[in-house]
């Protein structure tokens, strides 16, 4: 590990800070524009798919690439892909050719791109962070982010009002454009001590390893299970809400805004008390304790309240993911066997691109025929539950200990 992991690491950061900043404004973009021009419960299934299933496709060659290759590499590259990607979109926005499937097609190509990166990504920092600083440099990350998502929301209405469309594209591109230049000149990885056992194989072999992995690993099994129905049961607090508060408050961006906004505050407090409490001793706890209290806020969502009320929700949601994501990103960065790490990361990514898909399958279409706030309401009621067997799974309890804790029990 470098003597300066901690400027290593703030580079590391900041180019990932400067690409998701546009990255998030033309996500938002492009969601607002299909919500707000189609206000289709169809149309929105539509663009999740789009979102999520090229990612799923790939994932598994991803997490391969990830254990076998330079991650900084494959971390630009993607990059790269997916600002030429919104060059062009925005070069054909601004010849006249204004309709809505070349913003779906956009929709899949970014998530070819954000595949690769997720599990580079959440590689490198144990490799370039001291095991011991994990959970706060994890911690600080998620406010970063949510810090971004705070602004670029706000950004993105007001370029949305003020601006051609293709703007906010063009401003993607040049954030891509610097992110890569700091990666290319001022990062440094530190090079493999050994290279992958399974070096040499076929992907499918090194698939098959990485599946074979988890499949002997109890809390991963365990967790990996969770993660899949939680998931399942998220879509429609993840992805319904903006059209609910279409339909229930106004046809206008400042309430996709202040929602954006509200969860993003709550993002950054929740970053910030993660970093600077690091949670309960055992990890599985602070996970417990945020999955069950997003489960509360899904079912209130499914109240008809005024707007203020539905934005603090959105606030305490925002709080509890932080305190969910940080100790189940350290638990996997501290216990999967390094050569593993990628693929373990790939699994997750392939779990979430293909349930929440899913589950707008199911639910985008219900929304349509019946209120959202049934499915709200049922949704969390259903994670409420999830969460109580969660807590007590005794590997999961195990491997929410720290790890010289957890090798003495």
């Amino acid at each position: 590990m470098s003597t300066n992991w901690k400027q290593n690491t703030a580079v590391f950061l900041s180019a990932q800070m400067i690409s998701l900043f546009g990255s998030a404004l033309v996500q938002y973009a492009i969601t607002w524009h299909i919500t707000l021009v189609t206000q289709s419960g169809f149309f929105m299934t539509l663009a999740i798919i789009c979102g999520f299933v090229p990612t799923f496709l790939l994932s598994p060659f991803a997490g391969v690439w990830a254990d076998r290759y330079n991650r900084k590499t494959l971390v630009m590259v993607s990059d790269g892909a997916i600002a030429l990607t919104t060059l062009i979109l925005a070069l054909s926005i601004l010849g006249g050719y204004d309709v809505l499937w070349p913003l779906f097609v956009a929709l899949a190509i970014r998530a070819f791109g954000s595949a690769v990166q997720m599990p580079c990504i959440g590689a490198i920092l144990p490799s370039i962070v001291p095991t011991e600083h994990l959970t706060r440099v994890n911690g600080i990350n998620g406010s970063l982010q949510s810090i971004i998502m705070l602004v670029s929301p706000m950004l993105s209405a007001v370029l949305l009002k003020t601006t051609p469309f293709f703007v906010i594209f063009l401003i993607d591109c040049l954030t891509a454009a610097l992110a890569i230049c700091v990666m290319l000149f001022f990062f440094r990885i530190p090079k493999r001590e050994k290279p992958p056992a399974s070096a040499g194989n076929s992907y499918l072999m090194e698939l098959k390893e990485g599946l074979s992995y988890v499949g002997k690993t109890p809390y991963l099994r365990n967790f990996l299970g969770f993660s899949a129905v939680f998931f399942l049961l998220f879509a429609p607090a993840a992805f319904l809400t903006p059209l609910q508060a279409t339909r229930n408050f106004g046809e206008d961006e400042f309430y996709l805004m202040a929602i954006e906004v509200a969860f993003s505050i709550g993002m950054i407090v929740g970053g910030i008390l993660i970093a600077a409490w690091g949670g309960f001793r055992n990890r599985m706890y602070s996970m417990g304790l945020a999955s069950f209290v997003m489960a509360l806020c899904t079912l209130f969502l499914g109240i008809p309240m005024p707007l203020w009320l539905y934005l603090g929700l959105m606030g305490l949601f925002g709080i509890c993911m932080p305190i969910f994501n940080t100790p189940s990103m350290v638990m996997l960065q501290e216990r999967v066997d390094p050569d593993y790490l990628g693929r373990v990361f790939s699994v997750m990514t392939m779990i979430s691109s293909s349930i929440m898909p899913t589950g707008m399958l199911i639910f985008g279409p219900l929304s349509d025929v019946y209120p959202i706030e049934w499915l709200l309401v049922g949704t969390g009621l259903a994670m409420a539950i999830l969460t109580v067997f969660f807590v007590r799974n005794k590997a999961l309890l195990l491997a929410g200990l720290p790890k010289e804790e957890a090798n003495h029990s």
